[in-house]
């Protein structure tokens, strides 16, 4: 595997993964008043187009990692829709 790949699917994986503590944490003790929604949809929407952005380019990595992280970030702010203070 090229090292400028390797270093792509590196920085993907820890991008793509360093939503899950507050996911956990969130989960755990349902409370999610100081977590900001308007950054996780900026964020779906940024990660939303590197996904379209890896499909023009043909880049699996690309397409993988921020696939996930559009998941993992539309979990959380499902989240915080039903712990939110009502």
């Amino acid at each position: 595997m090229e090292t400028v790949t390797l270093i792509g699917i590196l920085a993907g994986v820890c991008t793509t993964f360093a939503v899950i503590p507050q996911i956990i944490k969130s989960w755990r003790t349902k409370k999610v008043m100081d977590v900001s929604p308007i950054m996780f949809s900026v964020l779906i929407l940024g990660v939303g187009l590197w996904v379209v952005y890896g499909i023009l380019k043909n880049d699996i990595p690309i397409i993988v990692t921020n696939g996930l992280s559009v998941l993992l970030n539309l979990s959380m702010l499902v989240l915080m829709l039903l712990y939110k203070k009502k």
